[in-house]
């Protein structure tokens, strides 16, 4: 096949393979002395300015050397930072080993995905054994295809069966077992380090380069505690798709602590002086006893369960009220349809949230589809307009010859990933349950169009879960549509290739937890766990997991009004986490443990206390929680108006 026909998908493999991509990389550290240059050691392929993109600014790319080096019948992969002016990003020693890899055997990896965009940089994903994966690696002198046939000469080197652009590396498995593992690719975490016996001199490594530090130990691990982990394996009965995002966060120890130390090096960006100074106001707060405890022992935070949580009146927000109803709702709109107080409205939906009835018409307002101030005519004629435009965008795709499709490897991929997705979606609901279900494949075709209708971001896993509800409620094919759009151009970004969107929650939440719950930070911060990566699956499809069908659709309504803040997803990750302090902590919960835990909570979670707690977190954190929020962070509009997503392929 051509390089030119293997184009990338930025799908479900992309947001797994590039969770780190502003957040992480890792070295693997030598405690081992300086060994003679052994003869059997050979360079068999250099590559210059081959880079990585710790952020999504093309003026921060570290670029540096990528090696091949053949020892006996082995063979490694190294990649080693350019020093001094050399590289993009003005890098410490200590930050280039963190970025440096130092000799992985492809005894250790498992595939190597290769990407080519046609308008992009090519970029290849290594993935490990383990599961886990390095960050990209950018051709920007190219090279790809010489990679490749270097490494073929030396392994064996097979083209995956289900994927065109996915390399196995060393595959002996049978037919079904090679299967199965192409499937798990988009769980790789892309943070990987492993052993290496290589035993060749620094001068092979660091040609021309020199040494990055003098045996910096801060941070450094040795061999051994790689060893003895069991690789997380998946059920290939259960949901692929979601598998995803639980097993996402699946890294070991030294990946944890190198991507905890980047996670708070690359956010610093002035929130670190500001949260500063927001913990020094919130220290005065009348009801701060209530909500952050002075004392960071383990033994003072132990004895808060869930239970004692309540008992100390934490709640003290609004209580929660009925749903609103028909008879009510005709109170907020004046004679022609107009919603003459938004802002009542909004905060009327936060507190109790919609009858099912109302939620076909309420919701397209809350998403932004229709204007507050639009009349009933007006919405019925933008409706009119909107359907004829949906039906062209539509038609784009579903006029596709079958020989156009064997031309179009983006359309196929997407359209086949799609199909895969959505037999798998919600299918215990009465709506898209059965065989032949019509809903599934208006779901389908919904997707698809806003895969041509937003080409750059395309289709993802997961999005066919923030979709299902609303088709659900809106019960027509158009209209479900274009409250899609509305819905993505929030949470857009959390899909987006370089993960920008989704760091900057995580970032946030970290800063949050920090401000409001001292002591559950101190202790994540003991237990390397700092990157929260363990409320990923809440984040990124908004606790659609986490909730019953009707439930989510009362957290999402309440979360769209944006009152008291556009943020209160992130306050509601903070309560949660906070209801749950004395048993993590109490049970010395690891990051593997937490994240098992926190996956365990799904349908144990009491959104209306729980909601409660959020408000009242939000209320006593105020301008100070405000400020450990960067500007741009779903669900806020990005800050480069519409851009956004253009800027992958433009930057990367």
């Amino acid at each position: 096949m051509l390089e030119s026909e293997v184009h990338d998908l930025s799908d479900d493999a992309d947001y797994a393979a590039s969770q780190q991509h502003g957040s992480a990389s890792m070295m693997l550290r030598s405690d081992s002395t300086k060994n003679s240059l052994r003869e059997d050691a050979e360079i068999v392929f250099t590559k210059e300015n081959v880079a990585i993109h710790p952020t999504q600014f093309a003026s921060e790319r570290i670029s540096g050397r990528l090696k091949l080096i053949k020892q006996n019948s082995s063979l490694f992969m190294t990649w080693i930072p350019y020093k001094g002016n050399s590289s993009e990003a003005r890098l410490s020693d200590d930050e280039r080993n963190l970025y440096t890899i130092k000799a992985v055997s492809f005894t250790e990896i498992r595939s190597i995905r290769r990407h080519t965009p046609a308008l992009a940089w090519p970029y290849i994903i290594v993935v490990l054994s383990s599961g886990l994966a390095y960050p990209p690696l950018y051709f920007y002198s190219g090279g790809v295809k010489e990679f490749l046939a270097t490494i073929k000469q030396h392994v064996l080197l097979v083209r995956s069966e289900e994927d065109a652009n996915v390399f196995l590396v060393n595959d002996f498995q049978n037919t079904l077992q090679r299967t199965l593992s192409s499937l798990e690719l988009p769980r790789a975490v892309p943070i990987a380090c492993g052993p290496s016996n290589l035993s060749v001199d620094e001068s092979v490594l660091n040609e021309n380069q020199g040494r990055a530090d003098n045996d910096v130990n801060n941070g450094s691990f040795s061999a051994a505690q790689f060893h003895g982990r069991p690789s997380h394996k998946v059920d290939p009965a259960r949901d692929l798709s979601i598998n995803v995002l639980e097993k996402f966060s699946l890294v070991t120890k030294f990946a944890r602590e190198t991507t905890s130390q980047l996670f708070r090096e690359n956010h610093s960006n002035g929130f670190s002086e500001r949260r500063t100074h927001a913990q020094t106001n919130l220290d005065h707060h009348p009801r701060k006893s209530s909500l952050v405890e002075e004392k960071t022992s383990d033994e003072s935070c132990v004895a808060l369960d869930s239970q004692e949580f309540d008992n100390l009146s934490l709640v003290w927000g609004k209580p929660r009220q009925p749903p609103l109803g028909s008879g009510e709702w005709i109170i907020f709109l004046d004679s022609e349809g107009r919603v003459t107080d938004s802002e009542a409205l909004r905060k009327r939906v936060f507190y109790g949230g919609l009858d099912h009835e109302l939620r076909n018409e309420v919701w397209s307002l809350l998403l932004g589809y229709y204007p507050y101030e639009s009349t009933y005519a007006e919405r019925e004629f933008q409706k009119s307009v909107k359907k004829s435009e949906y039906e062209n965008i539509k038609n784009q795709w579903q006029s596709i010859s079958s020989a156009q499709a064997k031309r179009f490897t983006k359309f196929r991929e997407r359209k086949g990933l799609i199909e895969k997705d959505v037999v798998r979606t919600d299918r215990s609901i009465p709506f898209y349950e059965g065989d032949d279900n019509p809903n599934v494949n208006i779901l389908r075709d919904i997707l698809l169009t806003y895969s041509f209708y937003n080409f750059d971001l395309g289709y993802c896993q997961g999005m066919s879960d923030l979709l299902s509800p609303i088709l659900f409620v809106m019960d027509d094919e158009s209209e479900a549509f274009w409250c899609f759009v509305a819905l993505m151009e929030r949470l857009g970004p959390n899909f987006n290739r370089d993960q920008n969107g989704m760091h900057s929650q995580l970032f946030a939440l970290s800063k949050l937890v920090e401000l409001l719950d001292s002591p559950l930070h101190n202790y994540f911060k003991q237990r390397d766990c700092l990157n929260y990566f363990f409320c990923f699956r809440w984040i990124l499809i908004q606790f659609k997991r986490e909730f019953e069908y009707e439930k989510t659709m009362r957290l999402w309504e309440v979360l769209w009004t944006h009152y008291p803040s556009e943020h209160l997803h992130l306050y509601l990750c903070v309560a949660i986490l906070n209801r749950y302090r004395g048993k993590i902590i109490r049970e010395e919960m690891d990051f593997d443990t937490l994240l098992k835990f926190i996956n365990e909570l799904s349908g144990h979670i009491d959104l209306d206390a729980n909601l409660r707690d959020a408000e009242a977190l939000c209320i006593c954190a105020g301008e100070n929680g405000a400020a450990c929020i960067p500007p741009g962070t779903p669900p806020s509009l990005p800050v480069d108006d519409g851009s956004f997503y253009a800027l992958q392929d433009e930057i990367l």
